[in-house]
């Protein structure tokens, strides 16, 4: 069985280990109604369509 010789000191194991957790942009595209950039697969924020059709009231 494979048994490291030394120990691994955590500034090596931490080096190795932050390329886990690098957060990604997500994919925003703009709403095709009013061009406000929103997550896809969401209704709009700003004037509350989603597929072209509109789904929640927003207030103005």
């Amino acid at each position: 069985m494979a048994v490291p010789k030394r120990k691994v000191s955590r500034q090596r194991r931490d080096l190795r280990r932050s390329s886990h957790w690098k957060l990604d942009m997500p994919g925003i595209v703009k709403c095709p109604t009013c061009g406000e950039y929103v997550l896809p697969h969401r209704a709009c924020k700003a004037c509350g369509t989603y597929g072209g059709r509109k789904v929640i009231e927003v207030a103005e």
